[in-house]
């Protein structure tokens, strides 16, 4: 679980290069057409499935949950989108359920308020407000809420890593996140997210002691950029110092979109580790 030996330091970094260290748009040519995939399957996807969509979870526009249903009184999956914490949105995500849903796993896919509209503790704070509103409602809706397990992609990663206390998470799958703020905060994407100290030490689960002692899988994509594969192993390193549970992946060729398609397919590596968490 030690970081990728080609993974460099970003604090030697020009800002040039730490800027495109983290520019997953510039490092991956295809990535406009991918997305533009993501959309039509997940439009695909949410035409088979408006029952329970754009369900009203809080006070602001954003504030909303998408719950596409596998069976009666199943487990749920919380998946959490990714883009930097200040773009896209779950609507791009819809089609990531398709994997999960194949084996009776619902999906509740959780939007939130981006930066600058919202700090970054205001969204972690209304993601866990998503939770507390499926706790509440997943009864009425066909899920059981004593099996959800969260995970998310990206910035998702992220949120989905300061989800995991919350009492009726059981388990949780990182896909690509971002675990110390730090470098973050000296990139160009701290335009919109106004990182302070405060700010990083408190949201940053590489900076804090110890952890949440749940079953937690960390996964990263071979192809990905340097500095988010040694994210991720970094964050693994740091739980299996503390002695607790973690998993570390990475998905072989895969690069930061990609990777995606391993939840997306029944039979993808992701899938194939929700399921495995839901088993334990």
């Amino acid at each position: 679980m030690s970081a990728p030996v080609d993974a460099p330091d970003w604090r030697k970094l020009t800002q040039e290069q730490l800027d495109l260290g983290f520019n997953n748009t510039l490092h991956v040519p295809e990535t406009p057409s991918i997305v533009a995939e993501w959309d039509r399957l997940s439009a695909e996807m949410r035409a088979r499935h408006p029952q329970s969509l754009d369900l009203r979870y809080g006070p602001r526009e954003r504030n909303r949950i998408d719950f596409l249903k596998a069976g009666d009184d199943g487990p749920t999956l919380v998946f959490i989108h990714g883009g930097y914490w200040q773009t896209r949105a779950k609507e791009n995500f819809t089609f990531c359920a398709a994997g999960p849903m194949a084996h009776g796993i619902n999906v509740a896919l959780i939007g939130y308020t981006l930066a600058p509209d919202a700090t970054l503790g205001q969204i972690v704070d209304e993601v866990r407000t998503g939770i507390d509103y499926l706790v509440t409602e997943l009864p009425a809706l066909g899920g059981d809420p004593d099996r959800m397990i969260v995970s998310g992609w990206s910035a998702g990663g992220h949120l989905s890593s300061m989800s995991l206390g919350h009492p009726h998470i059981k388990a949780g799958l990182l896909i690509s996140g971002i675990y110390d703020l730090e470098p973050i905060s000296h990139s160009y994407l701290n335009a919109k997210l106004n990182l302070d100290d405060a700010t990083i030490q408190r949201n940053s689960p590489m900076r804090n002691p110890g952890g949440v002692n749940k079953p937690l899988v960390i996964v990263a994509g071979s192809g990905e950029l340097p500095l988010l594969r040694k994210q991720s192993a970094d964050y693994a390193a740091h739980r299996a110092a503390h002695g607790l549970p973690v998993i570390y992946e990475e998905i072989p060729k895969a690069n930061h979109f990609t990777m995606m398609d391993e939840l997306a397919s029944p039979t993808g590596r992701l899938t194939t580790l929700v399921r495995q968490l839901f088993a334990r």
